[in-house]
């Protein structure tokens, strides 16, 4: 019997059947002849320099990757080497967008420009606080909750306040502008997505469609972000718990499970609004990360739309429980995925030839589907799983461990096998003896990085019972 494996079962006391997503595994709807997907190790963070305080945002520019590190924008070399360009005030995520001579930065609620040689403030007073920043057009392009702001053509540290703009067909706050398309602003607001083209004057320079508005929005200012040529965003429209979303042109599709709307639910409004949304696109991956503060939720939409449901799973960086995922801020430079750490002053690469974080061992796990054999019962006398063994360090002596539960909730003791030493690709994981059912069971299994293992299949030999 095959047990699938890319997602497992849970219930709760509500009473509710619940999904358990993969916790450091990807789902790969690929066939191998084994199965017609498998789970592999997410991708590890090698260290490869420290930088001057945790990471606050990134950007890569002229070839050059840039991040904002404690109160410090610097310039990380391809060597990890660090270089202290100036002061970015305040503290949390920045905003940034570039001109073809200027790299622009929004921090601490002010504007900087960085032009190669040094960083300026912005300090004409007409232009308020910055939550956000775009380059469209010539303009850059602030917000401050409440108005667009513009700078002038010819000279981007001026404001006139003449040409302030707004969003207005909601009273709803701003919380930020991405650029989707030459001349079209998409100002993604509390409630609601406005879309605005350049349509030029003396005024503020940028119209509004009035057919091309979404009834939903963000519920803070970095939890949208461009995802396969649409907004996604963490959010909803009035009256809607939060949940994610893509959407564009009036239209949203929803991203998110009923799962994950529920887990949504266990975070303030706070800690939702402080909440970071990024993409990555890497080995047929569509990734759209939503990082919390105890974890990451990630989908995929490529997996997702290759199996026609939605496919998530979740990344962290704990060992036993989940634990704040120190890989956030990726930027493509020098030809590999260049992360920061939200805890530490560390930069990191993703690796996918290591399961470790910065050097430190963390968990994975991961559940079945319910076991059912219409109320009949049965014995397990042999679980295997088939996996890829065999990759892990030199040195290394993995264990995987399996428990059982038949109510969801409540689980058996643990049973372990060894894993595999490197080299040892023969290696077969298998446990005797794993105790019956009644009705139904669920299994999980889990480990720790060290086993750097893929799993293709679950394979069980059960003997049905009271036939």
């Amino acid at each position: 019997m095959q047990i699938p494996i890319l997602s497992g079962t849970l219930t709760d006391e509500s009473p509710d059947f619940r999904t358990k997503y993969p916790r450091n595994m990807i789902p790969v709807p690929k066939a191998q002849g084994i199965s017609n997907g498998y789970l592999r190790p997410a991708d590890g963070i090698r260290q490869i320099g420290t930088g001057p305080g945790v990471d606050r945002g990134a950007a890569t520019w002229n070839g050059v990757c840039y991040r904002v590190m404690g109160s410090s924008l610097v310039r990380v070399e391809a060597d990890g080497s660090v270089t202290t360009l100036g002061a970015i005030g305040g503290a949390g995520q920045c905003s940034f967008d570039y001109s073809f001579d200027r790299l622009a930065i929004a921090g601490g609620g002010a504007l900087y420009y960085w032009d190669g040689a040094t960083l300026k403030q912005v300090t004409d007073s007409d232009l308020g606080t910055v939550l956000d920043v775009l380059w469209i057009d010539g303009y850059f392009m602030t917000t401050d909750g409440t108005s667009l702001v513009v700078t002038d053509l010819r000279d981007p540290f001026s404001v006139n306040p003449l040409r302030y703009g707004s969003s207005e067909a909601d009273p709803d706050s701003i919380k930020s502008m991405f650029k989707a398309r030459a001349g079209e602003v998409y100002a993604v607001n509390r409630y609601t997505v406005e879309l605005m083209n350049n349509a030029g004057g003396n005024g503020f320079p940028f119209a509004r469609y009035e057919g091309a508005q979404i009834n939903r929005g963000a519920i803070g200012t970095h939890s949208a972000t461009l995802y396969a040529g649409q907004i996604a965003f963490l959010g909803g429209g009035r009256d809607e718990p939060p949940a994610v979303w893509s959407g564009i042109n009036g239209a949203t599709q929803k991203l998110s499970t009923g799962e994950i709307d529920t887990l949504l639910l266990d975070y303030t409004g706070a800690q939702l609004a402080d909440a970071v949304l990024e993409a990555r696109t890497v080995k047929n991956h569509a990734l759209l990360y939503l990082h919390l503060p105890d974890q990451t939720l990630v989908y995929d939409g490529a997996a997702s739309a290759a199996v026609q449901e939605p496919v998530w799973f979740t990344v962290d960086s704990g060992l036993a429980a989940p634990a704040q995922y120190r890989a956030r801020n990726f930027v493509w430079c020098y030809d590999r995925w260049l992360c920061g750490d939200p805890t530490s002053p560390a930069l990191g690469q993703l690796d996918d030839t290591v399961s470790t974080h910065y050097g430190q061992v963390i968990g994975w796990e991961f559940g079945t589907s319910i076991v059912y054999n219409n109320s009949l019962g049965a014995i397990f006398h042999q679980l295997e799983l088939v996996a890829l063994p065999g990759r892990v360090p030199l040195g290394a002596d993995p264990v995987v461990w399996t428990s059982y539960s038949i109510d969801g909730e409540t689980w058996s003791q643990e049973r372990s096998v060894r894993a595999g030493r490197q080299g040892q690709r023969g290696k077969r994981l298998v446990w005797l003896g794993q105790g019956s059912m009644q009705t139904w069971r669920v299994q999980r299994f889990r480990g720790t990085s060290d086993a750097h293992i893929a799993f293709a299949r679950l394979e069980a030999q059960v003997e049905p019972l009271n036939v």
